[in-house]
């Protein structure tokens, strides 16, 4: 147990607290490799039970009957939330593979505008200069690495998203927080339907690109250049809230 788990520990009643985490250690189990299906390998499973542990013993200190919802329900958001915490913290990449990221995304951008609209992956391709098969490889790279976020910016600059505001209520944050929510799904209604089609299996029903390969009869690897190409046409159309 670190440091940080040590001091929740030491300031909850212990034997409702102790009693709670053993009853759903399993919970934390099921939802780490949950998790780790939908990620790259080099993510361990062991880190991401080690930062749920630390969400389960912060659920179970701050849990109160009456709340509306299970301690199980309750435990699993904040378990969740501190296993992709972690996770942000990550950064797998190489710098040339943030270069190659923005790169496509730059002319993805290019070739919409050249093409008055929506640009394939041979459009994309010429404008970068390269093959579909080193076009196809960036796209890899980059959603293997978790980096084509909505939220990404120059390396080191603090992004849009961490500007928004946290805690107390704030008009101009909560007014740009939500600004910010209608333009991303505006973006994502204006996807080709098949990439529009991924990032709702992927990230709204949580299937992993081994399963929405076989909903859409296509191999892995090609869902997964689905799902980098929808990320780079959100990340040029929503360029204005990161730059």
């Amino acid at each position: 147990m670190n440091a940080r788990a040590r001091a929740y520990a030491s300031t909850a009643p212990a034997s409702d607290m102790d009693q709670l985490v053993r009853k759903h250690a399993d919970l934390v189990k099921r939802i780490a490799y949950h998790l780790a299906g939908r990620l790259p390998p080099q993510v361990e499973v062991d880190d991401l039970i080690q930062a749920g542990m630390i969400g389960l013993l912060e659920a179970a200190q701050h849990y109160t009957i009456g709340r509306g919802a299970s301690f199980e329900t309750y435990a699993g958001i904040r378990v969740r939330g501190a296993m992709l915490d972690a996770l942000r913290k990550l950064d797998w990449a190489p710098r040339s593979v943030h270069r190659k990221a923005r790169a496509a995304a730059t002319a993805l951008r290019e070739a919409e505008s050249r093409c008055n609209g929506e640009a394939s992956d041979a459009d994309i391709a010429a404008t970068m200069g390269v093959s579909i098969d080193e076009y196809h490889r960036i796209l890899q790279d980059a959603l293997s690495c978790q980096l084509l976020r909505l939220n990404d910016t120059e390396e080191g600059d603090e992004s849009t998203l961490d500007r928004v505001p946290d805690g107390a209520p704030d008009p101009l944050g909560e007014a740009l927080d939500g600004s910010l929510r209608d333009a991303i799904i505006a973006a994502v209604q204006e996807l080709p339907e098949r990439e529009r089609l991924v990032l709702s299996l992927y990230y709204e029903q949580e299937l992993n690109l081994k399963e929405i390969g076989a909903v859409l009869k296509v191999t892995e690897s090609r869902v997964c250049q689905l799902h980098g190409q929808a990320l780079l046409r959100l990340r040029g159309r929503l360029a204005e809230w990161h730059s």
